[in-house]
């Protein structure tokens, strides 16, 4: 998606040439597990299924999301609670991402896990959190 315009990146109020285009359109890496969910987002957002599964660590990485099939979200924001280092190579982040589908509400709350390999961060898996 090289030579996106948008003004806003979806993961928040900062340019996105500046934020999460650093690194979906640039190749650039994440220095952080949440810099990483964010711009995680920002890839569903934008329905860069190339993107998630290379940044899934592959031991839980499936084979496909098939993101052409599912009905087309409109993400509406994202919220970081927390992000924690839980040593030198694990962390996790909490957020709450809120979107719709078919005019329909919804709010994802997670905690996801990341591993870093390598100086690079994967995504790991998540819990999600009932209301």
């Amino acid at each position: 998606m090289a030579g996106i315009r948008m003004t806003h990146c979806p993961c928040s109020n900062t340019h996105y040439i500046n934020c999460c285009g650093r690194y979906l359109d640039h190749g650039e890496t994440a220095a952080t597990a949440e810099i990483l969910m964010r711009s995680r987002y920002t890839a569903y957002t934008l329905n860069r299924e190339d993107y998630l599964l290379a940044t899934w660590h592959s031991s839980t990485r499936p084979i496909s999301l098939e993101l052409a099939r599912q009905p087309p979200s409109q993400w509406l924001g994202l919220t970081v609670k927390r992000h924690e280092r839980l040593s030198a190579d694990r962390a996790i982040v909490e957020f709450v991402a809120r979107y719709k589908i078919n005019g329909r509400a919804y709010r994802l709350h997670e905690i996801s896990r990341f591993i870093q390999e390598h100086e690079l961060w994967f995504y790991a898996d998540g819990d999600i959190m009932q209301r």
